[in-house]
């Protein structure tokens, strides 16, 4: 059964399953004929897949901001998302051997499903392992890399989140590898992460460590931390 997506639930019913699941597109209109061909065909083939993917339908004419998303300029067009990124798509109707095989080219290989149950299992040895299989893995890069500040492994943490482009996770671990877990927003963040922030602040011109410290804890405090907000323009005016 296919999910009607408007431009209202795009962002819950694409882009946030995609992170789950493939999701299979479908952009089509009431007055195409060759829509109305292909929908059903689509709707076998994902059932097919035993939830592996699910195949959502975007009304062109009623959602012109989910269409415009996919810049598609004729329909009916089917395009598949994986982890919020389009991987892969076609233009017109499909018999059902080439619509099966398009699906099959977006799902999970064993390998995939192997990865994500070790990811899943979160130990230090599947972590470990998944990252044999695929080196690159954010999750497990920055699962394990927790795991290993809490287990003293600073130094190490930091080398394994050294492999990936930086990313929002990586980057509150690596605050927490440097800092330690006793300034994290998990453990006691109130009045010593305050004055430490304070004397920090007196040194951060001229002292890169100490400005380093100083941005890894505003890390670790996030963004709904009104400290946060106060402190990056305490930082700003220091610097210039």
């Amino acid at each position: 059964m296919a999910t009607e997506v408007t431009d209202a639930t795009f962002e819950s019913d694409v882009l946030a399953q995609s992170e789950k699941v493939a999701v299979i597109v479908d952009l089509w209109a009431p007055w195409c004929g060759p829509c109305r061909t292909l929908g059903p065909i689509l709707e076998k083939v994902v059932d097919d897949t035993n939830g592996q993917a699910m195949l959502v339908k975007i009304n062109v004419d009623e959602n012109p901001q989910a269409s415009a998303a996919f810049r598609v300029q004729s329909i009916p067009a089917v395009y598949a998302l994986r982890d919020r990124q389009v991987v892969n798509g076609f233009i017109g109707a499909q018999g059902e051997d080439a619509v099966r095989q398009f699906v099959t080219s977006v799902l999970p290989t064993e390998t995939d499903q192997k990865i994500a149950a070790l990811v899943a299992a979160g130990d230090e040895a599947s972590l470990r392992t998944a990252l044999e299989l695929e080196p690159g893995n954010e999750a497990a890069i920055v699962a394990l890399a927790e795991l290993l500040v809490g287990a003293g492994e600073g130094d190490e943490a930091l080398a394994l989140l050294e492999r990936n482009p930086e990313t929002a996770e990586t980057r509150r671990v690596a605050a927490l590898a440097r800092v330690g877990r006793e300034f994290s927003s998990d453990g006691d963040a109130g009045s010593d992460v305050t004055a430490k922030l304070d004397g920090l602040l007196e040194r951060v011109r001229d002292d890169e460590q100490a400005r380093q410290e100083f941005v890894d804890l505003l890390e670790l405090l996030g963004p709904t931390d009104p400290r946060t907000v106060q402190y990056r323009r305490a930082l700003t005016s220091k610097l210039f």
